[in-house]
């Protein structure tokens, strides 16, 4: 007899209108990893999808609606690939994949007209991956995936969206990534470095202890794609350059990849300027969330003003998040459904 997953399984009321399908994955060693410790992947897909997930060893049988079971086939197929690429299956990878196949079935239908493709799709995402000396990144949900085929295909990319939902990490992934097999000399990160209300000149230390703050986010996200070490001998060597939006003005950046971080908060002159910064072999990332502008009441804000300037030209690209490819904590998703437009004002 096969064991229950969890005890939620024996709650989830299965219908006689239900299906049920077996899955039996190669390797029992690479399917312990997808179950997770006490099997609380598992237990995590039947909560996000309503089935009911009965497995034995090597084998899982999934009870739902057919639609459901073709969800969870395309989450525990995802899993195993990961398992079997010598990645962590975790709690957060588990969401991703639902979002993902969620996305395979609702997008194709709800947007294009066209039949969902599952296994098409899933091959295409697989191949959507970052790698890094650290970490190999996949998308999580389908904006980043689109986010990601951006950055990879178009020479500059917004990424305009909702906190949590991996703008400014996915576009250092894919600046580490680039750097490191020599497609450009340099990244180059900066940010707006004045919030609302606050003054730099009001800050303790030197210049750089006062912009070091508004630039941590940055500093994180490189840390987590390369050893401390080496991103701070690429900083010392100004192969990473980290700095306020103020020091670009009247430079032609060339052979870098340059990523603009909160870009709601600067003004359209200040997006104008950064943007013809543009050099040869040069590749951009523009990242901000229009819902959280901390300008003076009644200031434009540069980036609502580039996204309807430049809409439609040539080798520009924009990707559009939304709640569902928050992957932070759900509880993060639910505070921006709760808030939707308000940006405060």
């Amino acid at each position: 007899m096969y064991a229950k997953a969890s005890s939620a399984s024996a709650r989830s009321g299965i219908s006689s209108s239900n299906h049920k399908k077996v899955v039996e994955f190669e390797d029992n060693r690479l399917a312990a990893i997808v179950f997770g410790q006490h099997d609380r992947n598992l237990t995590r897909i039947e909560q996000r999808l309503g089935v009911v997930l009965i497995n034995r060893g090597n084998r899982i049988a999934i009870e739902g609606t057919e639609d459901r079971i073709g969800i969870a086939k395309s989450v525990l197929a995802d899993l195993y690939g990961m398992a079997s690429r010598g990645q962590p299956v975790d709690i957060g990878e588990v969401d991703g994949a639902i979002r993902m196949a969620e996305g395979v079935q609702v997008q194709p239908a709800r947007e294009a007209g066209l039949p969902a493709n599952p296994a098409a799709k899933q091959k295409n995402d697989n191949e959507l991956k970052i790698t890094t000396r650290n970490r190999v990144i996949m998308p999580r949900s389908p904006g980043q995936a689109d986010y990601i085929r951006n950055l990879m295909k178009h020479e500059m990319v917004f990424g305009v969206g909702p906190a949590g939902t991996g703008k400014t990490y996915l576009a250092v992934a894919m600046a580490v990534a680039r750097m490191l097999a020599g497609e450009i000399d340099r990244i180059i990160l900066s940010r707006p470095a004045v919030e609302a209300g606050e003054n730099l000149g009001f800050l303790p230390g030197d210049l750089k202890d006062k912009v070091d703050p508004y630039l941590r986010p940055l500093y994180d996200a490189l840390y987590d794609m390369m050893p401390a070490e080496q991103v701070e001998k690429r900083i010392a060597s100004g192969q990473i350059e980290i700095a306020p939006l103020a020091y670009m003005r009247g430079r032609t950046l060339s052979n870098a990849f340059v990523i603009l971080d909160e870009a709601q908060n600067t003004t359209p002159m200040q997006m104008k300027m950064f943007l013809t910064r543009f050099g040869e072999n040069s590749r951009m990332a523009i990242c901000g969330d229009v819902t959280q502008v901390d300008l003076p009441s009644g200031a434009r804000s540069g980036l609502r003003n580039a996204l309807d300037i430049l809409r439609g030209i040539d080798g520009i690209a924009v990707t559009r998040f939304g709640i569902r490819d928050v992957v932070r904590h759900p509880l993060v998703g639910r505070i921006v459904d709760a808030y939707g437009d308000d940006d405060g004002r």
